[in-house]
């Protein structure tokens, strides 16, 4: 388990679409370890609750995604470590403020489904499915797009109106 250097934009890897993993035995090995880096990166910045595999430069589908105790959180799953997820089913709009550990110094206002129906393997690969919403939802559809090479900038409506300077920044690439 590592703590990992988070890839900032511009980097191109953060463009790129991640690969499916195969089921079974084959990729066990990557899927644990990546499981492991992915959550201690996680929990090395405060107030962090997701990241996704490309953001460590891991080209995978694979994210975790824990809103505990986070003050906008109404529904909540606990820790999801997510291998292949995909959105089953999605409805209603929201807009809200929005940060990632790839871009440290903006937030924007994104617009986003409301309420979403997941499914994924677990790193043992068993079968999840997940009905959320809210904060919860938006943290993972946040992830999920960093397995597509999205960045919450191409979501905005309007770049100038819609995009803010952090107040408060992290180093840049570096845990607090």
């Amino acid at each position: 388990m590592a703590v990992r250097k988070v890839l900032l934009y511009p980097h191109p890897l953060l463009k790129r679409r991640a690969r499916e993993l195969a089921e079974g035995e084959a990729e066990r090995e990557l899927i644990e370890r990546v499981a492991e880096d992915l959550r201690a990166t996680m929990r090395a910045y405060p107030g962090c609750v997701g990241i996704a595999a490309p953001q460590l430069g891991e080209l995978v589908r694979m994210a975790v995604i824990d809103v505990s105790g986070h003050r906008k959180t109404t529904t909540c799953h606990g820790e999801l470590v997510l291998v292949n997820p995909r959105i089953e089913a999605s409805q209603g709009v929201e807009v809200a403020r929005e940060g990632c550990l790839s871009i440290p110094r903006l937030t924007a206002n994104v617009r986003r489904a409301s309420a979403i129906s997941l499914s994924a393997r677990t790193p043992a690969g068993e079968r999840l499915s997940i009905d959320t919403e809210g904060f919860e939802a938006r943290c993972i559809l946040h992830e999920l797009d960093h397995l597509d090479g999205i960045l919450f900038l191409d979501r905005v409506d309007s770049l100038s109106r819609d995009v803010f300077r952090r107040r408060t920044q992290h180093p840049q690439g570096a845990p607090r």
